[in-house]
């Protein structure tokens, strides 16, 4: 799950393994893979970082 900020400011978690598609309209633009579309504060740089930062977490096993 990533942190993210909705356009009213608001903080939510969403689940960085459903994001489809990622745009720049000039907002930051997420449609997840049912369809849903999220607007957010955070450019698409800072997205990015977010899901890489998230995937680091879970394939980062120390045994």
């Amino acid at each position: 799950m990533i942190k993210l900020t909705g356009m009213n400011g608001k903080d939510f978690l969403l689940n960085a393994d459903h994001i489809e598609k990622v745009e720049e309209v000039p907002e930051t633009l997420i449609t997840l893979t049912n369809g849903r579309k999220y607007i957010v504060l955070q450019s698409t740089e800072e997205l990015v970082d977010e899901v890489i930062k998230y995937k680091n977490k879970i394939f980062n096993i120390k045994i």
